[in-house]
């Protein structure tokens, strides 16, 4: 296959996939490398963004998808009639900042860092795709552990999880906290 035509098949694949589809897969069907695929994806990806398109291709770990710009988000729901999603509450931010510095964690864990029961925080953030069960530990019980999905890379506009902001080291949180206590005195 020529290589305007390998850009323009990889583009179909991307469109018709709807969800991210691995570098993998597009390569075992158009029989080529995945680092041609990579090739291809990040050309397309400039592609849409030299012509300032309405549609952007994004990098999620290992896959690719073909998405809507966000600066359309208000025109995509007044079209499709979506309501609009409900911010994350202080427990649900607080939950999935542990589990995606922490994964693989089991509730357990969280609940520990958090100090509170953390079920019905971690359902919702099942139901929301933002996180998904990543197996069970051998352990008694079996518990669960839980990790963050591709569709948090979405949500956060970051491609792989190396991109969170670095925790603060207890230092820096010991000048800080020694610093306001400073001021209130």
């Amino acid at each position: 296959m020529k290589e305007n035509h390998l850009k323009s098949a990889v583009e179909a694949v991307l469109f018709a996939g709807g969800s991210p589809v691995e570098a993998e897969k597009i390569a075992k069907a158009l029989e080529i490398t995945e680092t041609k695929v990579n090739e291809l994806c990040t050309e397309l990806k400039k592609d849409y963004e030299n012509r300032e398109s309405g549609i952007m291709i994004v990098k999620l770990n290992k896959s690719w998808q073909m998405c809507s710009c966000k600066e359309y988000a208000g025109c995509i729901r007044t079209v499709m009639d979506l309501k609009r999603n409900t911010p994350l509450s202080q427990a649900a931010s607080e939950v999935l900042a542990v589990i995606a510095y922490n994964q693989p964690v089991t509730k357990a864990f969280v609940e520990q860092v958090r100090g509170v029961d953390c079920s019905g925080v971690v359902a919702s953030l099942v139901s929301r795709e933002l996180i998904e069960e990543k197996g069970r530990l051998e352990l008694p019980g079996r518990p669960l552990v839980y990790g963050t999905t591709e569709h948090f890379l979405r949500c956060f506009n970051i491609t792989s999880l190396d991109e969170l902001p670095p925790l603060p080291n207890d230092e820096e949180s010991e000048k800080k906290t020694e610093a306001t206590d400073g001021e209130t005195q």
